[in-house]
């Protein structure tokens, strides 16, 4: 199955941010990708944490919705959306959260971010406490590829890299993290993060991310990357919009769990 992970520069304008990644949806599927998935915050990047709460959205409605349902329609592509901004019944708060859409145009899966990111040092100060209130459950849907496998893919986002233990209940033969890793903790641990979880899981991750610099002076890391199940970086791209693509071999995952049924070995 080949798959694509997207990488952006978002700004601070959700239209122009729709149509970059219209863009490069439109060229993974032309280059054959059967999914495609989008970074954390893709639909924007804003000024300051309260400008989520004016794009908020509502379950099964809205601007960033519909593009992401169109899109997965008349691409015939699965689309994980990033992460979009959700409304709750607090006015103050919003989830981040993740959207699955199939190439029929449905949405099948939605993974609210348990974990929220907190972060200080010098002048960088990161709080996601501030707006945004966590989601409780793991989440994974299966996808039935053209190469006769049914994949099951598990859904995180960003800063939920740093909590194996969501990996372990996902259980998932492909691991999902968009994100917007900051500059200064994506230098220092991205890769290692990604690896990890690839190899004590046994399964692929592919990885979308925000990587360069943003209209609201924010660094993010990108190296958007593909990781197979031995720990070895397929493909990745260090910063800039465009494609990570590769395959997801089911027989290459069949094989390694094989030679090295770890996942069967586990006491605790």
């Amino acid at each position: 199955m080949k798959v694509a992970a997207i990488q952006m520069v978002s700004g601070t304008g959700v239209q122009a941010n729709l149509e970059a990644a219209g863009q490069l949806l439109a060229q993974a599927a032309a280059q054959g990708a059967e999914l495609a998935v989008l970074p954390e915050y893709f639909c924007v990047m804003g000024l300051k944490d309260t400008d989520k709460l004016k794009i908020r959205e509502t379950a099964g409605r809205g601007l960033i919705q519909d593009f992401l349902s169109r899109s997965a329609r008349e691409l015939g592509l699965w689309i994980v959306g990033g992460t979009l901004p959700m409304a709750t019944p607090d006015a103050g708060r919003a989830r981040n959260c993740s959207l699955a859409y199939a190439p029929s145009g449905d949405c099948v899966a939605r993974y609210d971010k348990v974990h929220l990111f907190r972060f200080a040092q010098g002048q960088e100060d990161y709080d996601e406490t501030r707006v945004l209130e966590p989601g409780s459950q793991p989440v994974r849907f299966e996808l039935a590829s053209r190469d006769g496998h049914v994949y099951t893919i598990g859904m995180s986002v960003c800063y939920d890299l740093r909590f194996p233990e969501l990996y372990r209940a996902l259980k998932a033969d492909l691991l999902l993290v968009p994100s917007a890793f900051t500059y200064t903790t994506g230098q220092a641990h991205w890769e290692v993060l990604l690896r990890a979880r690839a190899i004590e899981n046994l399964a692929y991750v592919l990885a979308a991310a925000q990587g360069g610099i943003h209209e609201n002076a924010r660094r993010t890391w990108g190296h958007s990357m593909l990781v197979d199940p031995w720990g070895q970086v397929l493909a990745q791209q260090a910063e800039g919009a465009g494609l990570v693509m590769g395959e997801v071999l089911g027989a290459h995952l069949q094989d390694v769990r094989r030679r090295l049924p770890a996942l069967g070995h586990r006491v605790l």
